[in-house]
């Protein structure tokens, strides 16, 4: 199997962990005989400097022509007197777009090894295991009329949905749940929007064309709660566009922080797969952030965009190897007293890369009895 895959190390500490995820592939590649080609693009504030643009017409043509985009961070508080669409988001907002996915996957697990992490209580938190399906393309960030009257002191913004573009993410959520838990809880706030109202009719229509998924819905604020009182009771959570961005990330605290976060965005003509963390420019170089989000995300790529679930979950099993050992990063270690070891993001990586190479020859050496 051959591959191309765009890298959009972009901003921060994108490049750091991205080079983690890439390593991870390039493993993966070697071991099974898979071809991983990257090229390597700017976007965000590396391409503001570059060439003018967070999003540069080269950048989105490698991007369009590849089979998947592996993407870092965008986002620097240098560029924050910019314009809103010349800042380094835009570039990314952009590249969505242009990409077309619709459905934004992220899961949230909570690792036994980092009970001591969360703030959460461990019987809380112990066996939690959330994918959010997010719709990526509408709601409030894209729809129109937007606008910001700065002398007469109003800002306008529409959160807006049609009956098709519910359709198409709600089938993906269930889809999804079929092959996990069987159960979806659709979030709106159907008691006062109206377009939560179109929302939850839509996603009731289509839970009847999945008779084995059970479907519940919550209202947002509700469900902001117990995501934290009882976070085990969740299998895939689908959501519109702005209650996804933030219960996703209230979703951090279960896991014990933002870093452990992978997501892919699927359904459009190129995947693109990033982690949820955002640039924290304020570590950039210090060898402190945590590349597991990235390397997580390259699991997601190799199931949703190579088809190589195995090598998914082998992926997976390393991480969880790498953080029952005790090796943490900066952000995960919260806890005094404990068996654990600081590590930088490249020891982080290099410790999920030897774990990887030892899943898969102990399965090729099976495979081959």
């Amino acid at each position: 199997m051959k591959m191309k895959v765009t890298l959009l190390a972009g901003d921060g500490i994108g490049p750091e962990v991205t080079r983690e995820a890439k390593q991870v592939l390039e493993s993966v590649g070697q071991l099974n005989g898979h071809s991983f080609e990257f090229v390597e693009m700017p976007i965000g504030g590396v391409a503001i400097r570059q060439h003018g643009s967070p999003l540069p017409a080269q950048t989105l043509e490698a991007a369009l022509d590849s089979d998947a985009v592996l993407l870092g961070a965008v986002g620097g508080n240098e560029f924050n007197s910019l314009p809103a669409d010349k800042r380094p988001e835009a570039g990314l907002l952009q590249l969505r777009q242009a990409l077309g996915g619709y459905a934004n996957l992220r899961p949230s697990v909570a690792y036994s090894a980092l009970s001591d992490t969360s703030p959460l209580r461990p019987e809380v938190t112990d066996g939690a295991d959330i994918l959010f399906v997010r719709e990526l393309l509408g709601g409030l960030y894209f729809a129109h009329p937007r606008s910001w009257d700065r002398e007469g002191g109003v800002g306008l913004n529409t959160m807006r949905y049609t009956r098709d573009e519910v359709v198409r993410v709600a089938r993906i959520a269930f889809h999804l749940a079929q092959k996990r838990r069987k159960k979806v809880t659709s979030v709106d706030k159907a008691n006062v929007l109206e377009v939560s109202q179109l929302w939850r009719s839509t996603v009731t229509e289509v839970a009847a064309q999945y008779p084995d998924v059970a479907l519940d819905h919550q209202y947002v604020d509700a469900c902001a709660m117990h995501l934290m009182n009882t976070p085990r009771n969740f299998d895939v959570v689908l959501t519109e566009n702005l209650f996804g961005d933030i219960l996703s990330d209230e979703a951090a605290v279960i896991t014990g922080s933002l870093g452990m976060l992978p997501s892919a965005t699927i359904g459009g003509k190129v995947n693109l797969y990033e982690p949820v963390h955002g640039s924290a420019p304020d570590i950039a170089g210090t060898g402190k952030a945590n590349p597991l989000g990235a390397i997580l995300t390259a699991a997601m790529l190799l199931r949703h965009s190579a088809n190589l679930e195995q090598d998914a979950v082998a992926v997976e099993t390393a991480v969880g190897r790498v953080l029952a050992r005790g090796l943490r990063t900066a952000d995960l270690a919260r806890t005094r007293g404990l068996n654990q070891q600081i590590v930088t993001t490249r020891e982080m990586g290099r410790a999920v890369f030897e774990e990887l190479n030892e899943i898969i020859d102990r399965r090729q050496a099976l495979h081959a009895v």
